[in-house]
């Protein structure tokens, strides 16, 4: 926000200079972005009149004016093309330096063009560093002093100030608002202006109807008949818009952005003869159309609330008005309104349509509810005097329900002195909380404390320490050690951290990835199709607006960046949320833990051969991870499906009987669509589902000789090696200390539906040595077992 240092002090003159005052606003947390002049450097200017004007005899363009504002009329050649007799302008006399951009002047010298001689220079906004309109030379209220200096006429012996405000701070969007703070930082009155009612004059009024009375508690309207738009503006007024970064349009948007500017409430007028029937703030109907002030024709959303006639939406409520309503030359009538919304009705949606207007940015953070009728009010006083007409009573319709209700606070004593490293009287902190506005009273622990209606940041008492901290001064704030009673946090010993997993991960050369939770729509429908997303409300940007359901599709666009950019062996892994709808209020938020891998097994080297990677390097990864977590081997691996993954070469991950996350390739059709030209594998697990274990146990070792038998069973090429590892476990008995799947063999000698399986039988009795027959009996059961289970043959 921009504003003029003169425009503050007339509020509060603190005996500071403007670099004293920009360093306390910044240590108060307003920062002050910088500041400048509101004028180029030049002198010798002054207000000069144009008593007559003709035409240059040579030049098309040029004419010649006879001008008054030195010690005598001057000659003065010009091209501007609002140039004219009887008009008030910055003349720049014979010997004048005016401002350029390297900062080193030009002097005004006598001229001839074209053969007539020109003593000094007419000057418009651009010359004098005062603006950007260079159209023509700059025309001055008519009473403007002929022949007084322009620097001390507009008074531009002043400093823009430009704040840069956080988003909790829009009390601070405003004249007032900065002057409230600075008054309470050198403890001074604020010398508020004076709003007094309007008597009406007439009682005309125009019926308001409020429909959506949540998402607008408060509006304000007032009719005012016979204006007359032609009047400009005041010099001053202009001015103080101009020196904030806004340009003078007519007396009636001026007045409403003046008022906007001084006091944070935002307003709007409509030509009251334009409207039809009555006002309604209502939701807009999907799809109903609205062609706002700037020209741009918008199709609404169902969410979105407007100010409506009978016949059509004509504004944007807290955004933008409608053209069809505009004030215009030929507007007799206006509908002055003013209106609270509330922040959280309004916040994004001015952005979704691709709009940001000095209204949205402070009703989104939060307007004074109380200050609707008294801004209401102050622009009829300016209006009656600027544009003369008549005012009618003023109509308010309040929802008390809905609007906010003043935060109620508790401040303990000793919170201060923990928390800020200090002791402060209770009678300067109850100042202090006085004079911002906050109503105070004593309790046996502390103060409560009630906060003022333009306070919507005051929630916790963290926000009342950090009002005193700031008030108080941030560099007077002692520097003490922090004292605090601290233990040590119980470890669970049968729990996994995920910073283990990270660093498995990191040692098997992966790179780890942190990516957004907002992702594109789009890359969700191509990786999830089946699951449901959360869209968001108010999103950074349209490919950012759906809360991620799975970590893939962050992963995938990372790969995809990557093997655009001519990495071709590429490992990331991510930890992070995923969001899934669960029908409650806020989604369901799971821990999740997933990987990639594609290219080369091995980084290049003379040594490797240039093999990829498969499936199964990325499940003995995975694997590693698992062995982490539950050495046991509790997890196994079946066949499953999975959206975004290979239907025939994906495995569901099982922890006794549950899914805890799947694993595989890439699906082709997805592949294809993300233009990536070889294989990916991905895997995909819940944290909080494998990192459960059991307290590790020592199990001595047995001293006695181990038995191992291989089989070779042959079985259909249907029947997953894991169902049968699972049987012959099953069968084995307690002597079975290892089995292991070293051979799978399809091809020649084997029926084409069947396949062959070498299994090692490893066994151990932990207090004597197993005989011939204990062991034969341990392989018949298992030989059963599987003939029985699977129809399995014995290979010769």
């Amino acid at each position: 926000m921009k504003l003029s240092e003169q425009w503050l002090r007339e509020w509060v003159n603190p005996n500071i200079n403007t670099d004293e005052l920009v360093e306390q606003l910044t240590m108060a947390g307003l920062e002050v972005d910088g500041t400048e002049p509101v004028a180029g450097e030049f002198t010798g200017v002054v207000v000069g009149e144009i008593l007559s004007i003709e035409q240059h005899p040579d030049a098309d363009k040029l004419r010649v004016c006879q001008v008054a504002g030195g010690d005598e009329v001057v000659q003065v050649v010009c091209g501007a093309p609002n140039a004219r007799a009887g008009i008030k302008i910055p003349f720049a006399t014979v010997g004048a330096k005016l401002p350029t951009e390297d900062g080193k002047g030009f002097k005004i010298k006598k001229a001839k063009l074209r053969g007539v001689e020109s003593h000094g220079m007419l000057c418009s906004q651009v010359e004098l560093a005062m603006g950007e309109d260079s159209d023509g030379i700059w025309e001055l209220a008519a009473d403007a002093p002929t022949g007084q200096d322009i620097r001390e006429y507009l008074q531009l012996n002043d400093t823009i100030i430009e704040v840069d405000l956080t988003p909790n701070r829009a009390d601070c969007l405003s004249v007032a608002g900065i002057a409230r703070d600075t008054g309470v930082l050198n403890k001074l009155a604020v010398t508020e202006v004076e709003v007094a009612a309007v008597a009406a004059s007439i009682e005309d009024t125009f019926p308001v109807a409020v429909s959506a009375k949540a998402d607008c508690p408060r509006y304000v309207g007032r009719v005012i008949r016979n204006v007359d738009v032609s009047k400009p503006s005041p010099l001053w007024m202009q001015e103080k818009l101009r020196r904030a970064g806004l340009r003078s349009i007519d007396a009636v948007v001026d007045v409403t952005n003046y008022v906007l500017l001084e006091l944070g409430q935002p307003l709007h007028a409509f030509d009251l003869n334009l409207l039809n029937g009555g006002i309604n703030v209502r939701l807009a109907e999907q799809g109903e159309k609205i062609t706002l002030l700037d020209g741009q024709e918008l199709a609404l959303r169902d969410d979105t609330l407007v100010i409506a006639d009978q016949q059509q939406a004509v504004a944007l409520a807290g955004i933008m008005g409608g053209a069809a309503t505009a004030v215009s030359s030929n507007t007799k009538d206006i509908f002055l309104e003013s209106a609270f919304f509330a922040p959280v009705k309004i916040a994004g949606r001015a952005r979704s349509y691709g709009l940001h207007t000095d209204s949205s940015h402070r009703f989104e953070r939060g307007v004074d509810y109380q200050l609707q009728a008294k801004a209401c009010e102050r622009a009829t006083q300016l209006l009656l005097d600027i544009v003369g007409g008549e005012a009618g009573p003023i109509v308010e319709l309040s929802s008390e329900a809905d609007l906010p209700k003043a935060a109620e606070l508790n401040l303990r004593a000793n919170r201060i002195e923990r928390v800020l490293g200090l002791t402060m009287e209770r009678a300067e902190v109850k100042d202090i909380l006085t004079r911002l506005g906050m109503a105070v009273t004593d309790t046996e622990q502390g103060w409560k404390v009630v906060a003022p209606s333009w306070r919507f940041d005051m929630a916790i008492e963290a926000d009342l320490l950090e009002e005193l901290a700031r008030i108080y001064g941030y560099n007077r704030l002692p520097v003490t050690k922090i004292h605090a009673e601290l233990s040590l946090r119980a470890k669970p010993e049968a729990q996994t951290e995920l910073q283990l997993m990270r660093r498995q991960l990191v040692a098997n050369g992966y790179q780890e990835a942190i990516t957004y939770s907002f992702i594109d729509p789009k890359m969700h429908e191509l990786v999830c199709p089946n699951d449901a997303a959360v869209a968001l409300s108010n999103p950074i940007s349209a490919d950012m607006s759906v809360m991620r359901t799975s970590l893939w599709p962050g992963l995938l666009a990372a790969m995809q960046h990557n093997l655009n950019r001519q990495q071709s062996r590429v490992r990331l892994f991510e930890a992070g949320l995923s969001f899934i709808p669960d029908g409650s209020e806020l989604p369901k938020q799971e821990q999740m833990l997933a990987g990639a891998i594609t290219g080369r097994r091995h980084p290049e080297s003379w040594l490797e051969n240039g093999e990829t990677v498969d499936f199964y390097d990325l499940k003995g990864d995975l694997e590693g991870i698992l062995s982490l977590c539950d050495p046991s081997g509790s997890f196994e691996f079946v066949r499953g499906e999975c959206d975004g993954l290979h239907p025939g070469q994906t495995a569901e991950i099982r922890r006794n009987g549950e899914n805890v996350g799947y694993i595989g390739a890439i699906h082709p059709q997805l592949q294809k669509k993300l233009g990536i030209s070889q294989a990916v594998y991905l895997f995909q697990v819940n944290v909080a589902a494998i990192s459960r274990g059991e307290v590790p146990a020592f199990t001595e070792l047995s001293k006695y000789p181990e038995v191992r038998r291989d089989l070779a069973v042959i079985i259909d090429r249907e029947i997953e090696a894991g169902a049968v590892q699972k049987a012959v476990k099953a069968a084995a008995g307690s002597d079975l200390t290892n089995l292991r799947l070293f051979d799978i063999y399809e091809g020649k000698g084997i029926d084409t539906k069947r396949k062959s399986l070498a299994l090692g039988l490893t066994f151990q009795h932990s207090s004597r040595t197993l005989n011939e027959d204990e062991v034969n009996v341990c392989v018949d059961q298992v030989i059963k077992a599987l003939e029985t289970q699977f129809a399995a043959t014995l290979r010769n």
